[in-house]
Formats: C-alpha cells, structure tokens, sequence
C-alpha cells in the first residue's frame, strides 16, 4: 500500500491525497442496506468471520431489494433462482455464502470460523452479484437513454 501526498508539502504530516491501490468502493447502484452490508465487507476482509458475515448481510439485502422478502434466506435464494433472478450455479454459490456467514454467526460446534479464503470468495461473490442485479442492468439502462437522447438530437 503506498500513500501520496500533494507535490512539495514538507510538513511531518502531510494530506494524504492518493492511496494505491484505491480502497474498493461498493458500487452506487447497489441499493441500501447491501451496499453498506458490501463495503463493510470489504473493509473486514482482516477479521475472516466479520467479513463473511457481511457478505451473507449484503446477499441477502439485495435479494430482498428485488422483492425476494419471504421466509428465510435459504427460501428467498430458492425463489431467486426459480424466478430467474439467479442462474442455478449464482443459487449454488449463493447458498455457500449463506452458510459460510451462518458459521460465525451461529457459533457452530464443529467449525465456527471461515478461512480468509473462504471469506474472500464470500465478499467476490456479494460483489458480483450487485454488478449482475444492479449496476449492470443501471448501465444498460443509461446507455438506451443515451442512444434515445443522442437519436432525438
């Protein structure tokens, strides 16, 4: 990780101006409360369980913004796929982040915590689900208006 700071400041401490690489930022067109749910995500990467946990929360807020709200998680991700909302394997995948996130959280006997491995898979997931159900179709969305506006010009 490298810090800039602004060109000929001598000062002790400087402003940090640039961080590199970029903190990931979870994408605006993700809907509250996933969009916070991922970001905290991201930022708990370091603490394995916390960030799995984040991600199930971010799944999960982000079925319910498509209207998935009934019954549990579990229920809603099966509904998800049968209303196409998710491919089989995004259903699959998506019931490994639900589970993974359940561990800690429910404090299971056997294996309570989630590698940083598993962690990192659960948080890629959330965030490729809020591209494909969200910022994607926003995109799509902005270019039809775009070639509508740029057509009517």
């Amino acid at each position: 990780m490298l810090a800039k700071g602004a060109p000929n400041q001598q000062e002790s401490n400087p402003e940090i101006v640039e961080v590199i690489p970029a903190p990931k930022t979870a994408h605006a067109d993700i809907p509250e409360p996933a969009r916070t749910f991922l970001q905290q995500a991201f930022g708990t990467l370091h603490a394995p369980d916390a960030a799995a946990v984040m991600a199930g929360s971010a799944v999960d807020g982000m079925l319910k913004a498509k209207g998935y709200v009934d019954g549990s998680l579990y229920a809603r991700i099966d509904a998800a796929v049968g209303g196409h909302a998710l491919t089989t394997e995004m259903g699959d995948w998506a019931h490994e982040v639900r589970l993974g996130s359940n561990r800690p959280r429910h404090a299971d006997a056997e294996k309570p915590h989630v590698s940083p491995e598993e962690a990192r898979q659960s948080v890629e997931f959330a965030e490729a689900l809020g591209f494909f159900l969200f910022v994607l179709s926003k995109r799509v969305e902005r270019g039809v208006q775009a070639a509508k506006t740029a057509s009517t010009s």
